[in-house]
């Protein structure tokens, strides 16, 4: 069984509430369930934290074991040199995700401080930009 963790940044536990036009209408928990039943020969473990702080230690935390990263840092995406350091600091691959068009939004979200330092990056597809990613790591496992 490989493992995979799903961490999601700020303001991600208000997916479902938050901004439906931008990011849908549906809860991550009820997207994450989906994800365990299309991948039953994965374990896919799930954080989510308003603090940066808190997202670099689960970085560090899973990024030494066996495992696949795939990071939503939210906002922090476009400003924590912390995140992309520890990004930069484990064997782990990681995979960038974001549930929306950043290059269609605004002009500060069009710069990632991380995409340099993950193997890949899922723009604009939703919650399956999660999907995608996971597909994209499966080569890196």
């Amino acid at each position: 069984m490989r493992k995979i963790i799903i961490i999601n940044g700020p303001n991600l536990n208000l997916l479902g509430k938050r901004e439906p036009g931008v990011y849908g209408s549906r809860s991550f928990e009820d997207y994450l369930v989906e994800l365990r039943r299309m991948y039953p020969e994965h374990e896919i473990a799930y954080f989510q934290s308003n603090s940066e702080g808190e997202i670099v230690t689960k970085i560090q935390e899973w990024g030494f074991e066996p495992c696949g990263i795939v990071l939503n840092a939210g906002g922090y995406t476009h400003t924590s040199v912390a995140i992309r350091d520890a990004i930069s600091a484990v064997p782990a691959p990681v995979a960038e995700v974001h549930i929306s068009n950043v290059h269609a939004r605004e002009e500060f979200r069009r710069h990632s401080m991380l995409s340099a330092v993950c193997i890949g990056v899922v723009i604009g597809f939703g919650l399956d930009s999660y999907r995608l990613a996971i597909e994209g790591l499966m080569s890196h496992l």
